[in-house]
């Protein structure tokens, strides 16, 4: 006798309590035909009244009981108890699996045929202005079977959650990781804010470098320069060479570097250029299922280069009714939704306001068209530079927000900077003393006028 799909859940039903309180919720009668309809029902109505499966006597009692049952149907159901009562040890996942993709498939087949009825004028309550609200909760359906964490109860999976070893990207650089406890967990988004010119893009080409020479696969989606652009900063890092002194090399040199990177790194680092302010998270991930199918590449951690000049999927341009700090706060919320989605940390930057621009210790009220952003993100930090630090080759890093750990701790700290070869670094310990002023917390490396005010404000 062939056992079908129907049969095996309602025998799971009757046989696992912990599989039957998860599935009952989402599991309509009119999902199942003929006997298993009428059985589903006097299971869900004794379930509801003891709150307890019933047993094989039970359930043969309250179907005697019943009037649902014809003298044919009670036939089929009282020869099809005792084998749905028959225990059969199921793959947990599979079974799960496998009755929401039913619970769909049955939805969308009755709400079509729901739909033809409208549509022929036949039902007698809808009109065919409710086929969209009917379609879409048939294509809706899905399991969620997370009711929230009990405090009390669910003590040993907060404890193992608290004990578990997050997933990250390391940085190469040494604060960056003290900051975020050893590198960048997937499912986050990570701003670096920065005026024009002090180096977000050679932030991000450098973290795209390292991530690669770490083995794994990079995606780099640039909306500000040309993919080659890109990939010349990129070549700068990995060369160790001045960007100017690239175009001397000969084909065979060129090659030979190129060749010499891919011998020491199990990665792919992809470019993919979009017009300005054209392509919004929709584009991104027809991107990422392309390159799955199409270069069986699967990307580790993204950098959008940057978030301001994406668009949004929910919202058209700026104009009208919609301000900057909607818009952008939109675009911020779908890439964190990507970026949750498709299980990467995502890593993009944000301008700096025009006060901002020339204020060395800015902070979150200098972002640029958008308090929104600051809110949604996961990290955000500032990159500041002036006559001082380029001086020294060196950039500060300041801390706005941070989900990850203490964002008071090193609130501030240099890096090294090489622009000509698009590199960062570590710098001694002993030149970190140089950030703050103890005793008031205010860059003593800020000689510009705005500082200065700044620091007069304060000590007011």
């Amino acid at each position: 006798m062939k056992t079908d799909l129907e049969q095996v859940i309602i025998r799971n039903i009757l046989n696992d309590e912990t599989y039957m309180r998860k599935v009952i919720p989402f599991v309509k009668r009119e999902y199942f035909e003929g006997v298993y309809k009428l059985i589903f029902l006097e299971i869900t109505k004794f379930v509801g009244k003891y709150n307890k499966l019933p047993s094989l006597s039970t359930l043969q009692v309250e179907i005697e009981n019943s009037d649902r049952f014809n003298e044919n149907n009670y036939s089929e159901a009282m020869e099809l108890l005792p084998s749905v009562f028959q225990k059969v040890e199921e793959n947990e996942q599979w079974l799960y699996d496998t009755t929401e993709k039913w619970c769909q498939d049955r939805a969308l087949h009755n709400a079509i045929m729901q739909s033809i009825t409208i549509i022929d004028g036949k039902h007698p309550d809808l009109s065919k202005n409710a086929l969209p609200d009917i379609l879409q909760k048939a294509l809706s359906i899905s399991f969620d079977t997370n009711v929230g964490h009990d405090y009390l109860e669910n003590v040993e999976e907060r404890f193992d959650f608290y004990h578990r070893q997050e997933e990250r990207i390391p940085f190469d650089l040494d604060y960056f990781n003290r900051i975020t406890k050893g590198g960048l967990p997937n499912k986050t988004l990570n701003i670096a804010l920065a005026g024009t010119g002090v180096g977000k893009s050679l932030f991000m080409c450098h973290c795209a470098a390292n991530v690669l020479s770490q083995g794994r696969n990079v995606l780099y989606i640039t909306m500000e320069m040309a993919e080659e652009r890109i990939a010349e900063r990129i070549d700068a890092n990995l060369f160790n060479l001045p960007i100017d002194q690239i175009e001397n090399l000969s084909k065979n040199m060129f090659r030979d570097r190129v060749k010499n990177i891919s011998e020491k790194t199990n990665g792919k680092l992809i470019i993919k250029e979009y017009p300005t302010g054209a392509a919004h998270s929709n584009h991104f991930r027809a991107l990422f299922e392309e390159l799955k199918l199409k270069k069986k590449f699967v990307p580790e951690i993204v950098f959008i280069d940057y978030l301001n000049i994406c668009a949004s999927s929910r919202m058209k341009g700026m104009g009208g009714s919609i301000n900057s700090y909607t818009y952008v706060k939109a675009i911020a919320e779908e890439l964190r939704g990507l970026a949750v989605e498709f299980d990467v940390p995502i890593v993009s930057a944000t301008q700096t306001t025009r006060s901002g621009y020339s204020n060395s210790d800015p902070g979150l009220e200098d972002t640029s068209e958008s308090f929104g952003l600051p809110a949604t993100a996961d990290l955000m930090f500032a990159l500041v530079s002036n006559e001082e630090l380029e001086k020294s080759g060196q950039i500060m890093v300041k801390q706005l927000k941070n989900r990850y750990n203490d964002p008071s701790m090193f609130k501030r700290f240099v890096i090294g900077i090489d622009k000509s070869r698009m590199v960062l670094y570590d710098v001694d310990e002993s030149q970190q003393n140089l950030t703050v002023e103890p005793e008031d917390d205010i860059p003593i490396f800020d000689k510009t006028p705005s500082g200065d005010k700044l620091k007069n404000i304060r000590i007011s």
